[in-house]
């Protein structure tokens, strides 16, 4: 019976449910859940959470203007319950920002939310994502947002919305007329009910995000209509939503792709994921050639695309300013390569190409290379692109210049690592992934004297995982050697299924912690230590509120073939 009151929540069904019955549904489904907090402790933290002051409840029932407080004292008491609301949360109170994302809310605590907006009227920005549990309530919050019509962003991420969700903020959108940033991704009945939102937008929205709301044809052909009406509408994002493109007859993409034309302040476009194939390319392609403001194109994870790039790449030498163009995962064959490569010349503000995780690109380097603009790129990730010594050899005429380094899951980086860490300026890259290169001992003693002579000082992520040929003194002289003073976050864990000890090397990481102010997580699954060595590190990262992975048992998620199985992918 709770199951099918709670998918009807979900979906929207076709019977209303009292709000009774949904602040009664949303209390069970969050008692049901196995990793919810013990009940005892809910009750008590519902029960706080729930209580609204004999102000409220009398302002409810509308006092006599003779009877009520002076204006001040009013604002200043709904402020104080504001802040008393947001206190139990765990949340500080900020008069123009409302951040109330992963905070297990309830129907009931929506409610009370929703009696807190009109003591908020510089309200600028509200986040209530990632809350399954107001799926169905939010008729609730809208029903109140006349009283913060500055809102200029909004985001319900992940809140389970229904079709009646949908359409309450549909209706509450005309509030909010200088709303600039819309963000409804994962929530999958969005899709299908979309356009009962999108004809309510007001010409301020300036980033709409859809991210996995399994949006139909019919939704695309929607969206195509609003792009036109909405001038100032510069990023776009729709990723992972397949059925745009599996609706062939409905046309909808192409609807999408043909509108995008009128869209003249798009800067971003992200389709990631969306099944597109060859002849989406092409319709997107006469748009595209439309919009010399397109920065940001990604179309990755569209495996489809595999021997049909060329329907694109004519259009690409329109986009005069585009920086950025993210192919990755999409299974692209010597000749999308080919294609790409005779137009990449025009392209001449292009900073960022992501071609990883295309097997035949690691045959095609030396060719990128000759024909990009080598000084202002910042980014050309090169893992699982199965690098050969050529072509590996050719990367390391741009690595001087890139701030992103990423030739992770490739084996021919092992004992060549000097080739690559020699050709690095001086406090330039910014983040060096090597995860599964099949790094050797000598290889980490170099990285070492790179380290000592400053030349990564501004490094921010350091990513050595699955090297698990590297034996103690590379480490221990990785850590010994310094320079690692702006690294915020590093991962040295063993590759699932197996298990080594670091207590040679764990004392040079605990002597290094100090000179790594800016460090914020440190991953080492599957290592492991003593006792007394695990106390150690436990406590040195703790005093520094350092995020610890840390599974000494080797106990986690997939096995050592998956991983291989997924990066060969």
């Amino acid at each position: 019976m709770e199951a099918a009151e709670g998918q009807r929540g979900r979906d929207g069904g076709s019977q209303r449910r009292s709000p009774f019955d949904v602040i009664m549904s949303q209390i069970r489904r969050k008692r049901s859940a196995s990793d919810r907090k013990p009940l005892g402790r809910f009750l008590s933290r519902t029960s706080e959470r729930t209580a609204i002051p004999e102000d409220a409840e009398s302002e409810n029932r509308g006092q006599s203007p003779g009877a009520a407080a002076p204006v001040e004292s009013q604002r200043d008491a709904g402020w104080g319950r504001v802040c008393v609301f947001l206190q139990k949360l765990g949340k500080k109170a900020d008069s123009s920002s409302l951040s109330l994302a992963h905070c297990d809310l309830t129907a009931t605590d929506l409610l009370e939310l929703a009696s807190l907006l009109q003591f908020l009227p510089q309200l600028e920005e509200m986040d209530v994502s990632w809350n399954e549990l107001i799926g169905g309530s939010l008729t609730a919050l809208t029903s109140h947002l006349q009283h913060v019509g500055g809102i200029r962003t909004l985001k319900l991420c992940s809140c389970r919305l229904n079709a009646d969700d949908v359409a309450a903020l549909g209706e509450a959108l005309p509030s909010l007329p200088v709303l600039e940033i819309l963000d409804l991704s994962w929530n999958s009945s969005v899709g299908g009910a979309l356009q009962s939102l999108l004809g309510k937008l007001q010409p301020s929205v300036r980033e709409l995000h859809l991210v996995a709301c399994e949006l139909t044809a019919a939704d695309a052909a929607a969206l195509g209509g609003l792009v036109a009406v909405l001038p100032k509408l510069c990023v776009l994002d729709v990723s992972c939503n397949p059925r745009l493109t599996q609706e062939v007859d409905a046309g909808g993409f192409g609807q999408l792709a043909a509108s995008l034309s009128h869209a003249v302040s798009l800067t971003v476009l992200r389709l990631q994921a969306c099944g597109l194939r060859p002849d989406n390319l092409e319709a997107l392609g006469a748009s595209l050639r439309c919009l010399p403001s397109v920065r940001h194109l990604d179309l990755s994870c569209n495996r489809s695309l595999t021997g049909g790039l060329s329907r694109l790449s004519s259009h690409l030498p329109h986009m005069a300013h585009l920086e950025s163009l993210d192919l990755h995962l999409c299974r692209l064959k010597r000749a999308d390569l080919e294609a790409l490569i005779q137009v990449l010349p025009s392209l001449t503000a292009l900073a960022a190409l992501d071609v990883s995780s295309n097997k035949e690109a690691g045959g095609a380097v030396h060719q990128l290379v000759s024909v990009l603009p080598l000084t202002q790129m910042r980014r050309l990730p090169m893992s699982s692109c199965r690098l050969t010594e050529e072509s590996f050899t050719a990367l390391a005429l741009v690595a001087p210049y890139l701030r992103s380094l990423d030739v992770s899951w490739c084996k021919v980086v092992g004992g060549r690592l000097p080739l690559l860490m020699d050709a690095l300026q001086p406090s330039v890259v910014l983040e060096l992934r090597l995860s599964s290169c099949g790094l050797t001992t000598d290889d980490l003693g170099h990285l070492a004297d790179v380290c000592r002579r400053g030349c990564v000082s501004s490094l921010r992520v350091l990513d050595l995982s699955y090297n698990d040929s590297v034996g103690d003194a590379g480490w221990a002289a990785l850590f010994a050697a310094g320079g690692l003073g702006s690294l915020e976050e590093a991962d040295l864990s063993l590759r699932p299924l197996t298990s080594a000890p670091c207590s040679a090397w764990l004392p040079s990481l605990l002597g290094a912690l100090p000179r790594m102010p800016a460090l914020a997580r440190l991953a080492m699954q599957r290592w492991s230590a003593g006792p007394q060595e695990e106390q150690q590190l436990r406590f040195s990262v703790k005093n520094r509120n350092i995020r610890l992975d840390w599974d000494p048992d080797g106990s986690d998620w997939k096995t050592s073939s998956q991983e291989d199985s997924q990066a060969e992918e």
